[in-house]
């Protein structure tokens, strides 16, 4: 057998066991380490690539044992909580308590410093439909309180320019909280992810959108009265807590990549959808209709609903109930 389809077919026995291993729970594979280290790609394949003319058996070893090192360095390291204090691209805020040249903007108003910054928008009585528009990679969004106003943000940014902009489209008032177009990119540097912890009002029905190149989302939805929520990315990793406070939700997951984490109420009835490449899946008390298709017992006489729909290209989702 030729060394290079030695190798190859070794890559491909090594991903298949690892998606088995992971679809029954043996191993816990953080697939952001796909992305935070990334470089290991880099090291298997120039190795790969400097000794592909070599016919000895020492080259086909010293091959093979970069591809297992560096595979075990994806699977056992512990990167979820790392934070860099030298210019490299991860996924950790470093927190920062200089407070002093912190501000505060509201409406359509865009600011320039690398503090602490506040977004607000008052909420008018009345109000029962809005949707929150976010736009911006290298984030991390978390959301869980409920605020006096209509949305309100606590932005720690390390680059880019965020932009709070209202308007109204028929019944429904849209929140357009998004990153300037022209930063919205990776960072490999300048001390890591933006921080975003927001805040909603819990009176209006919400539809939320999504939409960044790479994210952490850390969402508790259960105050509020959410109908649809869509996440669209190139490699998110995304935790969401879903109440039930409305008859049908609908949650979208859109992403190149993903680490997929959504917890649903017990008394709702839940259906899922999952179509993509390579996923791996941990479905908690649901039945298998179908190839990508799951239910909870009793979905048609729940009542209330929940619809879950999971795209991805390498993904690992996970649904459990509360």
């Amino acid at each position: 057998m030729r060394n290079d389809r030695l190798f190859s077919g070794l890559v491909l026995v090594i991903i298949g066991t690892v998606f088995l291993l992971n679809s029954f729970n043996v191993i816990d594979f953080n697939w952001w380490n796909l992305f935070r280290l990334w470089p290991v790609f880099l090291v298997i394949g120039g190795v790969n690539l400097l000794l592909s003319n070599t016919k000895a058996i020492w080259a086909t070893v010293v091959k093979v044992a970069v591809l297992l090192v560096g595979v075990g360095f994806l699977l056992f390291a512990n990167t979820k909580n790392y934070n860099h204090s030298r210019p490299f691209w991860h996924f950790n805020f470093r927190d920062d308590d200089d407070d002093d040249n912190d501000t505060t903007y509201t409406d359509g108003d865009i600011k320039g410093n690398r503090n602490s910054t506040t977004y607000s928008e008052a909420f008018t009585p009345g109000t029962q439909f809005a949707r929150l528009e976010i736009a911006g990679g290298g984030t991390t969004y978390k959301l869980e309180d409920a605020t006096d106003s209509l949305f309100n943000a606590e932005a720690r940014e390390h680059f880019g320019d965020y932009n709070l902009e209202t308007t109204q489209e028929d019944s429904t008032t849209v929140v357009d909280f998004s990153m300037a177009k022209h930063d919205q990119h990776f960072n490999f540097g300048d001390g890591g992810m933006n921080k975003v912890v927001m805040s909603l009002n819990t009176a209006p029905i919400w539809d939320i959108v999504l939409k960044g190149g790479a994210a952490e989302i850390d969402f508790d939805l259960t105050k509020f009265k959410t109908r649809n929520i869509t996440v669209n990315g190139g490699a998110t990793s995304s935790k969401v807590k879903l109440g039930a406070n409305v008859p049908v939700t609908t949650l979208s997951v859109n992403a190149g990549a993903s680490e997929v984490e959504i917890w649903v109420p017990k008394d709702a009835g839940c259906d899922i959808d999952m179509r993509g490449g390579l996923t791996s899946k941990r479905f908690d008390d649901f039945t298998k209709v179908s190839g990508t298709h799951y239910v909870t017992a009793g979905f048609d006489a729940a009542p209330n609903k929940i619809y879950l729909k999971f795209r991805g290209g390498v993904s690992d989702f996970k649904v459990k109930r509360y």
